[in-house]
């Protein structure tokens, strides 16, 4: 009887895994290798609490999500931690990880990282120090937001893909602790120093030339408080009109939030002439993966920890007009779930139908009924109710 029993349970492990990587969805568009187009992954935080890195098949966290990660020309991501070899794994409150778990994201097709939030410092100068080493040895990986030097100038990247050139700029209004800020790309939330940040980020933009201009935020709000603060979204319409950043990428409360579309004022050029403009904010796209969600709530899923758990991959498409102008052509949300496996291991899914049918052939029927709701409750979010 403990036989048959056990053989059952292995059968539902088998057919679920083979289940769910049926039917791969191809995310690219017939126009996507264009020269005029570039396609824009954004992702939120990637975190490494202690159930996350126990289990050291790294490659298996992303491998369902790989896909559509991959299919970005840029795809970006904020890495919540020092990344030092040297020094032992560490989760909260003082989160340290190997080189080894972000080498799975970059393989799934992240090459866009922030560095600056508030763990950045959690291990110190020679977290810091040894994080940006290791950031800075990998080709084809653009980060920002850590300084080579105390008291250098904000650092910045210009991506250049496909013929484009992207201006790319991470800061924190945030730190847990001071020690070596001046290494860190750290703007408090302050009158003068928002003052500060602006107009070097108008230098910046100006001095550029670029087509595209995404700038990632580490919050100073509360965390997981659904509410968008009046405060933040009056700062970055400000970041949008007067520096024309064309990308707000937010993050910090570690769950998900709604993104928009929004207007900016038109602008003349001499070659142009007048011309509309339209930016992307994205508020919060909550933890890509975490075990901030190690006891899921299967009879109450509408806990508001439990939205620790789910976070938002947003697709957008920029497109380069005959005009020299620049639009957002297109965009697609997906909705994503951290999933504890049978073995206690931490992936990510997508939140959809697909995967939720496949927990409930499976019948594994608490998570299947449990992220039924979660999905609800998600697409509530995203359409701000």
């Amino acid at each position: 009887m403990i036989f048959k029993r056990r053989f059952f349970q292995i059968f539902a492990i088998i057919s679920l895994a083979l289940l769910s990587s049926c039917g791969t969805t191809n995310y690219l568009s017939k126009n996507e290798n264009s020269e005029n187009t570039l396609s824009l992954i954004f992702a939120g935080d990637i975190m490494a609490h202690t159930p996350n890195y126990k289990n050291t098949d790294y490659a298996r966290i992303w491998r369902d999500v790989a896909p559509l990660v991959s299919s970005g020309d840029l795809s970006f991501a904020n890495v919540e931690a020092s990344v030092a070899n040297s020094l032992p794994w560490s989760t909260y409150p003082q989160f340290n990880m190997h080189s080894e778990y972000v080498e799975a994201a970059i393989a799934a097709g992240f090459n866009v990282f922030s560095l600056a939030n508030n763990h950045t410092n959690d291990q110190y100068l020679e977290g810091i120090k040894e994080t940006k080493k290791y950031f800075d040895s990998h080709k084809g990986i653009w980060t920002c937001g850590l300084k080579e030097k105390s008291g250098d100038a904000l650092t910045y990247k210009i991506i250049e893909k496909k013929g484009w050139k992207v201006l790319f700029v991470a800061i924190t209004e945030i730190l847990n602790q001071n020690d070596y800020s001046s290494y860190i790309d750290y703007y408090p939330s302050t009158e003068k120093k928002r003052a500060q940040l602006m107009e070097e980020l108008k230098d910046l933009q100006e001095k550029s030339k670029c087509d595209l201009f995404v700038l990632s935020i580490h919050t100073d709000e509360p965390e997981y408080v659904l509410k968008i603060t009046e405060n933040h979204r009056n700062f970055y319409k400000k970041l949008i009109e007067e520096c024309k950043a064309d990308i707000i990428w937010a993050n910090h409360p570690h769950i998900v939030k709604p993104f928009e579309e929004t207007a900016a004022s038109s602008y003349y050029t001499k070659n142009l002439g007048q011309k509309e403009r339209k930016a992307f904010i994205m508020y919060s796209n909550g933890n890509t993966i975490s075990a901030q969600r190690t006891n899921p709530q299967f009879t109450a899923p509408e806990t508001a920890r439990d939205n620790t758990g789910d976070g938002l991959i947003l697709k957008m498409k920029a497109e380069k007009k005959s005009d020299g102008s620049v639009i957002f052509s297109g965009y697609e949300p997906h909705l994503i779930t951290t999933y504890i496996t049978p073995s206690w291991q931490f992936v990510i899914k997508e939140l959809s139908d697909d995967f939720i049918s496949t927990l409930d052939r499976a019948e594994i029927v608490n998570w299947a009924k449990y992220l039924t709701e979660r999905k609800k409750i998600m697409e509530k979010v995203l359409e701000g109710k």
